[in-house]
């Protein structure tokens, strides 16, 4: 009797990952699991520019201001809780330093300007279709940077409206990179604090509204992260003791099915070179002065050398 249903990887027919490709992933937190594996494998990515964002007006926002070359000055900045924040970015980037802050915002947009131009593949992971409106300069914004919910109308977007900032979106990119692989996904990660049935309904407005927007022969693709979660997993076994986020194993099953179907196979030997130097450097020796141990070094620093001097990258 088989107790699950599994969703099978799809094979991409299109241009995959390998280690010469150049990969931007902006979204929610979930980004930053998908990111870590690419950095585990050393594969050339950027997670994030400007932090965790969590709506598709977010992304949207700051991949125009980046293609636009946006220049961040003093009124676009604001200071609360002794650090000075921007709403169009995640409270990671905010300083204590005014003069900081912008300095980090222009370059970052210069590099991610950049980015956007070179890179080969666009990772987008949609988190919530709920909003935070400003009222006082009715904008949206990225992040609410903990000022009280009372300066803010909360809003959901329609799936029209997130359709209208997806075209927005792979408009925007593929006219100064027309060959960039745009790969779509929808956070599994549980945003409870909005409610168990606005989060259904958040993520499905996501959903429908993706869905409406893909087209493989235009090089614009979706990834089944939510519902490799929600209907194949499918347990709380599979969830961090926060009933929300996914666990470790959830996250090592789910990239194993971006790698199944995103990742060039002509790499797994190497990534599989790379994994055994990964846990090579954090094994911890019982003797540090033994024969072996030392044997061990020598042998991990020669395939250290020899695949920094192949991929131009460090460990």
């Amino acid at each position: 009797m088989n107790f699950r249903t599994q969703i099978p990887a799809t094979f991409s027919a299109h241009s995959q990952i390998d280690h010469t490709s150049n990969i931007l992933l902006f979204g929610s937190c979930f980004t930053e699991n998908i990111g870590g594996k690419l950095n585990y494998f050393k594969l050339r990515n950027t997670v994030n520019p400007f932090g965790i964002l969590f709506h598709p007006k977010a992304i949207e926002n700051g991949i125009t201001n980046a293609i636009n070359e946006k220049k961040y000055t003093e009124k676009d900045v604001f200071f609360h809780n002794e650090r000075w924040h921007c709403f169009d970015a995640h409270s990671e980037l905010s300083d204590t330093s005014k003069e900081e802050l912008l300095l980090n915002l222009n370059s970052t947009i210069k590099s991610t300007n950049q980015q956007l131009h070179n890179s080969t593949h666009l990772i987008i992971t949609l988190g919530t279709s709920w909003i935070y409106r400003f009222i006082e300069s009715d904008t949206i914004v990225a992040n609410c940077h903990k000022i009280s919910q009372k300066k803010f109308l909360k809003e959901i977007l329609s799936v029209d409206e997130i359709i209208a900032s997806l075209e927005s979106i792979i408009s925007l990119v593929k006219n100064i990179n027309p060959k960039v692989e745009i790969i779509f996904t929808v956070s599994p990660i549980r945003h409870l604090k909005d409610g168990f049935l606005e989060n259904s309904r958040s993520k499905a407005h996501l959903l429908a509204a993706i869905h409406q927007v893909i087209e493989p022969r235009n090089h614009t693709h979706y990834f089944s992260s939510y519902e490799i979660m929600m209907d194949d997993l499918r347990d709380y076994r599979f969830y961090k003791s926060d009933m929300i986020h996914p666990n470790k194993t959830a996250i090592e099953y789910i990239w194993n099915q971006f790698k199944n179907t995103w990742i060039d196979e002509n790499s797994f030997d190497l990534m599989n070179e790379i994994d055994t130097i990964q846990k090579g450097l954090a094994h911890r020796p019982f003797n540090e002065n033994s024969t072996q141990h030392k044997l061990f070094e020598e042998n991990l620093t020669l395939k250290i050398n020899q695949l920094e001097k192949q991929l131009n990258i460090t460990f």
